[in-house]
C-alpha cells in the first residue's frame, strides 16, 4: 500500500514541469515532502504556526513569487487561511486546496487516515502547481 502510494506521488510530480515545481504554504511543514518529491516550499510564517510573518517577510514574499512567477497557494487546515489569501490576491495565485497538517479530516473527508491525507495533500499540491 505505502509503495503504491510512493508511486502515484511520483507518477502525479513527475508530470509537472521543473519551473511550476514551487508552491506558498502557510509555515515549512512540507520541507520534507518537498525535498523527497523535488518540490520547493516557500512559507509565509517560517516553520512554526506560532509566529507571524513580519510585513517585510510577506512583501518579500510578494515580490519573489512575481519574479519567479509562483502562481501557486496551499491553505493548511490548522492555520488561518486570511495571509495567504491576501498574498493570493496581490499576485494572482490560485489557491488550490486545504492541505492536512497535524490533523485528520473527519471519518468521511478526503483524508480521515494517514495514507488518504497523504494521497490527499500530494493531489492538492499537483492540483495548484499544475493550473499555475
Amino acid at each position: 500500500m505505502i509503495e503504491a502510494l510512493e508511486t502515484e506521488i511520483r507518477e502525479m510530480v513527475d508530470d509537472l514541469p521543473i519551473e511550476r515545481r514551487t508552491i506558498v504554504t502557510s509555515h515549512g511543514a512540507f520541507q520534507k515532502f518537498g525535498r523527497d518529491y523535488a518540490l520547493a516550499f516557500l512559507a509565509a510564517q517560517g516553520l512554526s504556526t506560532e509566529s507571524e510573518a513580519s510585513a517585510r517577510d510577506v512583501a518579500r514574499l510578494i515580490e519573489r513569487m512575481r519574479a519567479e512567477g509562483i502562481s501557486a497557494v496551499s491553505v493548511e487546515n490548522i492555520t488561518d487561511s486570511r495571509l495567504l489569501e491576501q498574498i493570493a490576491t496581490e499576485t494572482g495565485a490560485t489557491i488550490g486546496g486545504t492541505d492536512y497538517l497535524g490533523a485528520l479530516s473527519g471519518p468521511n473527508g478526503s483524508a480521515s487516515i494517514y495514507l488518504d491525507m497523504v494521497r490527499h495533500n500530494a493531489t492538492i499540491l499537483a492540483q495548484a502547481l499544475g493550473s499555475s
